[in-house]
């Protein structure tokens, strides 16, 4: 028995120190796309080779994990929904490229995940994509109000208060900042349903590795096709610096969706929600704190950190 818990605990800090490193690792892939944007000079040519480089790992671990590429004969019966889950990766993952320059790594990271919780909740709640009806109850309203108090906070409450401090130093705003914000938010949204599509995929296939590598397929060749249609030319920028890592971001990914698949059945898809989301949070204070991976920096305030615990609260109460 004694054996058992230590191993059933051992299981969960495996679960937990591999959801906060995959959480960490997804705002630095969104870093490392834009530095890649700004090299070969277009968001959907960096896409593409992120989706790519994802392919390759994950017919690699495939390969290594379920030894064949075989499909469940059921797979041809369900939905066509069932095959827009790469679509809807390559829609979060070229947003994200072109959000990040634009409202900072903080609020690429927590405007998609307000998304996801309105999706999320819409999903559960409906039953979309084959999921089970879990109806909208106070708890989970109270928590998806923590996460909007936490966006609200996140985005416009610091802004406020260093208006009110130093009047004589602030900066107009930008109009066009809310309908980057909006496309965040939306963004979000596709994400969490991509999720729950990508989910149900796993189920019919009865392997999550193989539902991640068909998203990763359909999104290159989603891309491939969108940069023959606007007829993207490649180019190499030179006089850029080109580091080693701007070639990491389609790995980041492939591990992301590798480490989901690994720490769910350990720990149940709420918690692992919850424990991803610290991770992305962390990951994106980080970033915006340090520069790090080309970003500029930015100063992490105490309102941010509290509006973002609210969140964390929120996701906790509706995930949990």
């Amino acid at each position: 028995m004694i054996g058992t818990t230590r191993t059933k605990g051992g299981l969960l800090i495996l679960a937990i120190i591999i959801g906060l490193i995959i959480g960490i690792l997804v705002p630095v892939q969104t870093s490392v796309n834009t530095r890649l944007r700004g090299i070969v000079g277009s968001p959907f040519l960096a896409s593409l080779l992120s989706f790519s480089i994802g392919t390759v790992f994950l017919i690699v671990l495939t390969l290594f994990v379920e030894q064949n590429f075989r499909l469940n004969p059921g797979v041809w019966s369900e939905p066509a929904w069932i095959w827009i889950g790469g679509v809807l990766g390559v829609i979060f993952l070229t947003g994200n490229i072109l959000l990040f320059p634009r409202i900072g790594g903080v609020q690429t990271v927590i405007m998609p995940i307000f998304g996801q919780v309105l999706m999320g909740l819409l999903i559960d709640n409906f039953g979309w994509f084959s999921t089970a009806v879990t109806p909208v109850s106070p708890s989970r309203l109270l928590g998806a109000g923590f996460v909007l108090l936490g966006v609200v906070g996140t985005v416009a409450l610091g802004d406020w208060l260093a208006k009110r401090r130093h009047p004589e130093q602030a900066k107009p705003v930008d109009p066009t900042i809310y309908g980057w914000r909006i496309m965040g938010v939306v963004m979000g949204m596709m994400s969490a349903a991509q999720a729950a599509i990508n989910g149900h995929l796993g189920v019919v296939l009865d392997s999550a590795i193989k539902a991640a590598l068909i998203s990763f397929v359909v999104g290159t060749v989603t891309l491939l096709l969108v940069n023959l249609i606007v007829r993207t030319k490649w180019q190499f920028d030179r006089s850029l610096p080109t580091p080693w890592w701007i070639w990491i971001g389609g790995l980041i990914g492939a591990l992301f969706i590798a480490g989901n698949a690994v720490i769910v059945p350990l720990v149940g898809a709420g918690a692992a929600v919850v424990i991803v989301t610290i991770g992305l949070l962390t990951g994106s204070l980080l970033i915006d704190r340090f520069g790090l991976f080309g970003a500029a920096k930015t100063p992490v305030t105490g309102v941010q950190l509290v509006s973002l615990g609210l969140m964390i609260v929120g996701i906790v109460l509706i995930r949990l």
